[in-house]
This record gives structure tokens, sequence and C-alpha cells, in this order.
């Protein structure tokens, strides 16, 4: 479904003033019906789970170094730092993502790195010419191609994810970049693989998605539940997920 766009000053409901609470349910109702229509609804449970399982414990680029093997994210706090070498300033951008995470994620504690603190996520904003230039230098590749619009790299070990860093570009349409934007974040959390059977997510490269869809917080949100420690296998993780997807869909309300 598309959603109508109203004038700056006109409300698709003038007449009534909302508390709060309402408000926000309103909100959330109209940026649900504005997603694609296999977007909008949820699979059961058990799909959720294979979902999960589908992102979480297997790896989009695999070789010597990705092991898709166990559960890989954050165990401390995420601190994001942005470098825009980019036509077009995106911090403020990403700087509003990272805050809805913070906000929507129970479990990760992620925010902009201040001054002088050290950042251990780095979301590089790229024009399209600059693209290939950064990619060599991330993956200390200097004669390499970087494949996409838009890529994550993260180093990890068992004990966790130590670094990512996103690469987005940004001269191509707000369209294209916030779609990066939130596919490459999200990815370099934790959930490393693609999933083509979720039309849902933007975990799927055939989706047309841009937005932080509430498949999407389900996944992030039960990764970051503190029962799924880094380093765990799929077989030590299966029989908690039931329980934490429970509770990370009574948090969501969905």
């Amino acid at each position: 479904m598309t959603a109508r766009a109203f004038p700056a000053r006109f409300s698709p409901f003038p007449l009534f003033r909302a508390r709060p609470a309402v408000a926000a349910a309103l909100a959330l109702l109209l940026a649900f019906l504005a997603l694609p229509a296999g977007a909008q609804s949820l699979p059961n449970d058990a799909g959720l789970i294979r979902g999960f399982e589908a992102v979480v414990f297997g790896a989009e680029i695999t070789g010597a170094f990705s092991d898709s093997s166990y559960l890989k994210k954050f165990a401390g706090p995420v601190r994001v730092r942005v470098e825009n070498p980019a036509e077009i300033d995106r911090k403020a951008a990403v700087a509003g993502f990272v805050r809805q995470l913070n906000r929507d994620v129970d479990g990760l504690d992620i925010a902009m790195a201040g001054r002088g603190e050290a950042a251990n996520f780095v979301v590089h904003v790229v024009d399209r010419d600059d693209y290939q230039r950064v990619g060599r230098q991330v993956y200390h590749r200097p004669f390499g191609h970087t494949p996409g619009n838009c890529i994550v790299r993260s180093s990890y070990g068992r004990g966790g994810i130590t670094r990512s860093d996103a690469i987005v570009v940004s001269d191509e349409g707000d369209r294209l970049f916030r779609r990066c934007l939130i596919e490459e974040v999200l990815q370099g959390l934790g959930p490393l693989n693609e999933n083509t059977d979720a039309p849902q997510s933007v975990f799927n490269d055939t989706s047309r998605l841009t937005n932080f869809t509430p498949y999407d917080r389900l996944i992030v949100n039960m990764l970051y539940d503190e029962r799924l420690r880094p380093g765990m296998s799929l077989e030590e993780a299966r029989p908690l997920l039931p329980a934490v997807l429970k509770d990370a869909k009574r948090r969501l309300r969905l």
C-alpha cells in the first residue's frame, strides 16, 4: 500500500487531540500501513525462529576469517563514529538511527562516540567515486574489489564482535542511502547473513524496504537478549529461542 503524503501543516486527524501513548500508536500504525504488502505480516513463531537462525548463525561473506558456527554480537557498549568524505553531510542521519537503535533494542548500549572516546563501529559515508578506495582500506586489500552499493566488515571471535566498519554510498539518492544505512548497521551488530525467505526484512537484498521493520526489530532484540551470549553454538541457543522470542514480542508489543 502506498501512503498518501499530507501537506506539512495538514493532519489526517485534525479534530483529534491524542494522548501521547495513543499518538505513538497511531504513528506506528501509519508507518506499518506504509510498508509494502509483503512486509506487513509477520511469520508465525516457528518462521521467526528460522529467520533468526538463518541470519545469526550464518555469514553472507564467507572465507578464512568468517565463521558461521557460533553467535556473534557486541559483548559491551557500541560506540559509533561517522567518517563522511561524501559531498552530502549525512552525520545527523546516522546519529538519528543510532538513537533509534538505543531506544528500540533492549540490551544494546549504542551511542555516538564522544569527543576523545574510542569507536568500535565506524560508518563510512562515501560518494560512489570513493567506494572502491574506502573498501580497499577497510578490507586491507590494496587491489581488491568491493561489491554492491554498501557493505559491512565485522571483526569477531567467540568473545564477540570487536569492530565493525560499514561503507554506505551517499550520492545515489536518499532512498538507497537510507536502505544501506539500516541494512549495514544492523548487520554489523551481528546478523551477518542474508535471508531471501523474509520479505519483511532488510536482511534480504530482494526487498525494497527502507525502514527498521517490526521483523528486524524482533531479530535484533532477540540477538541482544542477555540469555544469548557471544560464542554460543546453534545447539546451545536453540532451546532458549522460544522464550527469547516471546519476551521480545512482548516488549515490542507485536
